[in-house]
């Protein structure tokens, strides 16, 4: 508690450092490329609304290739490889229905995770199937009904990146795709409590803001007996919580670097960090108690992240963009998080905590720290709220999927 305590002041200024300028995007086509090519997708939150997390860079080579005629595949992590990583029995079927919470319409999202799909060897998900659906933040699938395009707002890719990662977890599962009128708090937790309302066993949320108590006030629409909720953890490293990953009622996932190994497994990982663009998140809440299922001494409200995935070097598809993208940070490990509870089949019968009474069926992650602007030292005293560590540590929670044990 003493740690979390003298942190304060620097956690705050960092994140209101962080927010608004290093990582603050606006929007496709705007927020301009940092060192290493990656952009923000999502442009910088007014008050009262929130921002997905996706980052991404074009894969220029790839599409000038296809688009010269040239056989091309994009590089980075494909499904097939993630599933190794991962030990993921992607082949069982699954008749559990995942649904994505985000904002705006995406006209051509069924094409785009078509290409997905068929690119990575991955079974059709089709409307005409009943396989793929999507609807208003209240429910009605009537086209007319949808909300308006959000094509250039980010949230056309980060839908796009959602849909491809639940794939890849799990092939059979149905998605669902509940799109809020606009980014405001309301609308986006009413699309939670709609996709409870229509049957889906798991929920992937991978946008957030700094927690407040405003945000607060809809902690209730994330909280869904009988369905699982996962969310992002953010992209800011070590800082305030986000909202809603600060709930009790939710997974909060953290990002991870995966990279091949001389090893058992085959894969190693670290914390995800990207000096140049973010880092996973991490915190302490100020605002929710410690669930009875958490023990780690530092932080006396509920710690951020429970557990993690991969956060890097994954490629989608979607042409507003250029075609195939790389794309980076939390937004990648959650909805693949909750793809892996789609796969296990359990979502609606597990209690909250469930992983960590099961942290065998994990990879406990050791290294690396989230820190973006100053070592880790200095940042938290060396501490594992920002310091992957043997066990528990925030940036990475209890560790990566050891196939589907701990979901």
């Amino acid at each position: 508690m003493r740690i979390f305590r003298s942190l304060l002041p620097v956690t705050a200024a960092l994140s209101l450092a962080l927010t608004g300028t290093a990582l603050a995007g606006t929007g496709h086509g705007q927020d301009p490329a940092r060192p290493d090519g990656f952009r923000a997708a999502c442009a910088a939150a007014r008050p009262g609304h929130l921002r997905c997390f996706a980052l991404y860079r074009p894969q220029t080579a790839v599409n000038e290739a296809i688009a010269g005629g040239v056989a091309s595949r994009p590089f980075g992590w494909t499904a097939r490889q993630l599933e190794q990583a991962y030990r993921l029995p992607v082949s069982q079927l699954s008749d559990q229905t995942v649904a994505i919470s985000i904002a705006f319409n995406t006209p051509r999202l069924a094409q785009y995770l078509a290409k997905y799909r068929q690119t990575f060897g991955l079974p059709p998900c089709t409307v005409a199937s009943g396989c793929f659906r999507v609807v208003n933040q209240n429910g009605n699938p009537n086209p007319k009904k949808l909300p308006h395009s959000g094509v250039d707002s980010g949230w056309d890719l980060e839908v796009t990146l959602d849909v491809s990662m639940v794939s890849a977890a799990c092939p059979h599962c149905k998605i669902l795709v509940v799109e809020a009128n606009n980014t405001t708090y309301r609308s986006l937790a009413r699309t939670d409590d709609t996709a409870a309302r229509l049957g889906a066993e798991v929920i992937s949320n991978s946008y957030g803001g700094r927690e407040n108590g405003f945000a607060q006030a809809f902690a209730p629409d994330y909280d869904h007996p009988g369905h699982t909720i996962v969310v992002a953890a953010g992209d800011l490293g070590f800082t305030a919580a986000n909202f809603p990953a600060n709930l009790s009622t939710v997974t909060a996932v953290g990002g991870t670097e995966l990279a091949r190994a001389r090893n058992a497994r085959g894969w190693r990982e670290r914390t995800w960090l990207d000096p140049f663009a973010g880092a996973s998140g991490s915190g302490c809440s100020v605002y929710v108690r410690k669930p009875a299922w958490q023990h780690d001494p530092n932080c006396p409200g509920r710690t951020v992240a429970d557990v993690s995935a991969v956060a890097s070097d994954i490629p989608i598809y979607n042409k507003a963009y250029g075609g195939w993208i790389t794309v980076e940070g939390t937004s990648v490990a959650a909805p693949l998080v909750a793809g892996i509870y789609g796969l296990a089949g359990n979502a609606s019968v597990i209690p909250l905590g469930y992983a960590y009474s099961h942290r065998r069926s994990l990879f406990d992650i050791t290294k690396g720290s989230n820190s973006l602007f100053y070592p880790s030292k200095l940042t938290c005293g060396n501490d594992y709220l920002c310091v992957a560590r043997k066990g528990y540590d925030a940036p990475t929670g209890l560790g990566t999927p050891d196939g589907t044990g701990a979901f």
